[in-house]
């Protein structure tokens, strides 16, 4: 069966890896997704004050960051999927 949508448990089937880097500013984490076919995307968090940092914090927004970027792109893949299965017709 040909999928003809995207969904989040589909996405995070996609991901290989994800790993965090907290700048040394203290309060700014990084996140790197990196998909089963290798692509990366990064995702950033920062709080204003490094008094403020919360790891566990700077985890999630980071991450949230990276995977919202995984949508246009996951659906582009689709829609080129689906054009040369003749879903689409133009």
């Amino acid at each position: 069966m040909t999928r003809t949508s995207i969904d989040k448990p589909y996405i995070e089937s996609r991901i290989k890896d994800v790993e965090y880097l907290v700048m040394k500013d203290g309060r700014t984490t990084i996140c790197t997704i990196t998909m089963v076919n290798t692509y990366t995307v990064n995702g950033f968090s920062a709080c204003v004050d490094p008094r403020n940092f919360d790891s566990a914090l700077g985890r999630k927004y980071s991450y949230e960051d990276a995977f919202n970027k995984l949508w246009p792109l996951e659906g582009y893949l689709l829609a080129e999927r689906l054009k040369g299965n003749g879903v689409f017709q133009e």
